[in-house]
């Protein structure tokens, strides 16, 4: 029957992740995974790091091999997004016209680049990073060198962007509405360390500014008008001011929705058999008891793991310390742990600042609750243990380089 079919709406790496696992767990019925673009699933930490620098081939993001669907028997229908579901009928239209039963529905849809109402954003020249596509678009306009670039945005994308363009011989000026760039994510102190390395590199920052508009001359963007007056050449201008869950299908669908699709720790969704996993779902978690959406590679890769459990029945939930890292210059970070519950807080230094490797750690209530390691290597293990043995550690310790962080986690 078509309605044994499981479908996944959604083919990027929470979606391909959750096929593999069905199939690993088991599962030999028949899936069918859905997807807008015409590209295999792929994984998006390259596209703003090796892959956009010309240190790694395309097939190196892809979430599997390409002939693995073929060779598992999963249906993979590219440039076939999902365009409608009926949740009483168990049923999935396609924007080609074709409809699928289901017998469960994993939601993958990620998330869409955030726009914003610029005048001359049409121009050429202009353009947003999110897809494999943007990232190969890209990488032709930066590869020469010799170019104009102007960021919009001072977050993590906006900086790896900016550290790229600068590698490649550009020159670079980033805009952002903070003081100091990432510091709404980590603080003023260590936003101002990721800020310092790129000013080394030659990358120009205009903080805090805002871009009024886009000039252009037969169609093409020459330069951009800031808040403060200045107008700055732009060949090349890149809006990178965060993105937005894609909810569309789930919305349409009467699914609860907020700030993302609202599923529990198992990802379910408040419609029976839909689940709903990566950067559209808003997920219960465990350890903190609140809600939380993470747009990082981590939490689509483990929540796809988690959702196709869940679908076979499993009692499986998601609750993995949430992980992202960056690579911009010779800086290469991890962090791992709540972001929630770091906000607002200083953090306490391990090491100095001023090395070429550190770390950082957030306290709430003297616990835990977030690590952050520059440089380092082999940290993973304690530095999870500490958040999710919710230790109450000694600052001194903690602090000091030449105390094993293995020896601050009770035995």
């Amino acid at each position: 029957m078509a309605q044994e079919r499981m479908v996944i709406a959604g083919a990027g790496l929470a979606g391909a992740t959750a096929a593999k696992t069905l199939r690993a767990e088991g599962y030999e019925g028949p899936i069918t995974l859905v997807g807008a673009e015409n590209r295999n699933p792929y994984i998006r930490p390259p596209l703003s790091k090796e892959f956009l620098l010309g240190k790694a081939e395309a097939d190196t993001a892809e979430v599997v091999p390409a002939d693995w669907y073929a060779r598992n028997d999963v249906e993979l229908l590219l440039a076939s997004p999902a365009h409608g579901v009926d949740t009483r009928n168990h049923e999935v239209v396609l924007a080609t016209g074709r409809t699928l039963g289901y017998s469960k529905l994993l939601l993958a849809t990620g998330a869409l680049p955030r726009t914003i109402p610029l005048p001359g954003s049409e121009l050429q020249g202009v353009m947003t990073f999110r897809t494999f596509e943007d990232s190969l678009k890209l990488r032709g306009l930066l590869a020469d060198g010799g170019r104009n670039v102007v960021m919009i945005g001072s977050g993590w994308i906006g900086m790896e962007l900016a550290a790229a363009a600068r590698t490649y011989g550009n020159d670079v000026t980033l805009l952002g509405l903070e003081d100091i760039p990432l510091s709404a994510a980590i603080g003023p102190a260590l936003g101002a360390c990721f800020q310092r390395v790129h000013t080394s590199h030659g990358v120009h920052f205009r903080l805090p500014a805002s871009a009024a508009g886009i000039e252009g001359r037969k169609g093409t963007a020459t330069a951009v008008r800031t808040s403060t007056g200045e107008t700055i050449p732009a060949d090349v201008v890149i809006i990178a001011v965060g993105v937005v869950p894609d909810t569309s299908l789930a919305g349409s669908a009467g699914i609860a929705l907020r700030n993302g699709i609202l599923v529990d720790a198992g990802l379910r969704s408040s419609a029976q058999d839909v689940f709903a996993a990566g950067d559209a779902a808003n997920a219960l978690h465990p350890f903190t008891g609140e809600h939380q959406r993470s747009e990082h590679w981590a939490n689509a890769l483990n929540g796809g793991k988690v959702a196709a459990k869940s679908m076979l029945g499993q009692a499986a939930v998601l609750d993995v310390i949430p992980y992202f890292y960056t690579d911009q210059f010779e800086l290469s970070m991890e962090y791992w742990g709540f972001p929630t519950l770091a906000t607002g807080i200083e953090p306490v230094i391990r090491g100095s600042m001023a090395d070429a490797g550190f770390m950082a750690f957030w306290l709430n209530d003297g616990l835990v609750v977030a690590g952050m390691s520059i440089n380092q290597t082999k940290v993973q293990k304690p530095v999870k243990a500490l958040i999710s043995g919710r230790v109450r550690v000694d600052v001194a310790g903690l602090t000091d380089p030449g105390v094993p962080l293995e020896e601050l986690i009770p035995g």
